[in-house]
């Protein structure tokens, strides 16, 4: 396999050597002519010495390494690489579909696939590529989903067209790349039903990665009074309901979002559940809600901070909605809160909550440090990977 060459600068190889898998455009020192977004671009020391093959791409990271070895990407690599990231979920005995049909096949940089999301809907796949060179290879890898013995899809679906560079003009639609999908489609999560909007809802239409804490709150919800901010379509609600919640509002600034999240708690548990879906904002919504109204209260918002430049104003966000939380919520509450803005670290956000509760005058003990469930694996190598972090809190 003949690839245009990338040359780093002297010393700029470190990380990769380390097999960290992005090459910043500031690490290179040249390229061959002709390389446009989405080649495949082999990574040199200056004194010669092959490290990556990858794609490359316009902007901060330059490539995204793919292999550390001078080996072919044809459509054998693509098979054996989906074929280990189907390995990882059917050892976590998510691939059986008797409870759970819905997880994440490919998580990107974790399954050595940067710029790759696949997620599993029942009989469809979702596809979601954030760089040029994954779009471009839409054909293999929808070959090699296909290919899986044992995953049981009948369709793939490219969900692309929000995710790719902006100034990457591909004419990029969401739409199915094999068989038929109708955009929606009902799935299960340990024996709940939600229908999932994989074509006009957010992300790949179901926010995956919350799995393992959606059934800690279960386990916490008997009896108590409940409010999922950010409920997006209701996941936090059905198991709150499911575990025994007396009540429970959902609320979350999107009108299409909160009618699906009632749709999901019908579903469940019929009309007549102890549910209210409202289309408001979540720190409006807090600062009118009565004192101590709440037993339990999720906060689970979107990324505040998709990059270091705005994380003074993202932490002053996640502040100021800790502290609206923590001020209305019953003595004896629990609070689970969230950060998935990868900018963030575990530390810092953890430091927020710690100042919050001191603005909020509340006693708070951590009860559990979460994080993202185990399909959405991290490489060692790349410790940017873990994303997600939360945590829940005992409110005195």
């Amino acid at each position: 396999m003949t690839c245009k060459k990338i040359i780093l600068r002297r010393g700029k190889e470190e990380s990769l050597l380390r097999r960290h898998p992005w090459v910043f455009s500031g690490a290179i020192e040249r390229g061959d002519e002709g390389i446009v977004e989405g080649d495949v671009v082999d990574v040199f020391t200056r004194e010669g010495d092959f490290i990556a093959r990858g794609h490359s791409q316009v902007g901060s990271i330059a490539v995204r390494a793919l292999t550390f070895e001078q080996e072919t990407l044809d459509q054998e690599w693509w098979n054996g690489r989906l074929a280990s990231a189907f390995a990882l979920r059917r050892a976590l005995g998510l691939t059986d579909g008797t409870h759970t049909d819905t997880y994440r096949l490919v998580h990107g940089e974790g399954d050595r696939l940067p710029g790759l999301v696949v997620d599993i809907y029942g009989a469809t796949a979702v596809v979601q590529c954030h760089s040029v060179g994954m779009y471009l290879s839409r054909s293999e890898i929808t070959a090699a989903i296909r290919a899986l013995p044992g995953l049981r899809v009948e369709a793939v679906f490219d969900k692309s067209s929000q995710t790719l560079p902006h100034k990457a003009d591909l004419g990029a639609s969401d739409s199915c790349l094999w068989g038929v999908s109708g955009g929606e489609g009902e799935v299960r999560e340990n024996g709940h039903r939600f229908v999932v909007d994989w074509k006009r809802g957010q992300k790949t239409g179901f926010f995956v990665d919350q799995r393992e804490n959606r059934r800690l709150v279960g386990s916490y919800a008997a009896g108590r009074r409940t409010l999922n901010t950010f409920s997006y379509t209701g996941g936090f609600s059905v198991y709150a309901l499911g575990g025994g919640a007396v009540s429970v509002d959902s609320v979350d600034s999107s009108q299409r979002a909160v009618d699906l999240a009632a749709r999901n708690v019908t579903l469940n548990f019929g009309p007549e559940a102890p549910h209210r879906a409202m289309a408001e904002d979540a720190f409006d919504f807090l600062s009118r809600s009565q004192q101590d109204s709440y037993d339990m209260i999720i906060l689970d918002p979107p990324a505040f901070a998709k990059h270091h430049k705005v994380l003074g104003s993202a932490m002053q966000g996640y502040k100021r909605l800790n502290v609206a939380a923590l001020r209305k919520i019953a003595p004896g509450g629990i609070l689970f809160t969230f950060s998935c803005s990868q900018a963030v670290s575990r530390e810092l956000f953890r430091t927020t909550l710690f100042s919050a509760a001191a603005i909020a005058g509340r006693r708070v003990r951590i009860l559990h440090q979460l994080t993202q469930p185990a399909d959405h694996p991290i490489d060692i190598y790349h410790p940017e990977g873990e994303y997600l972090k939360g945590l829940a809190l005992y409110v005195e």
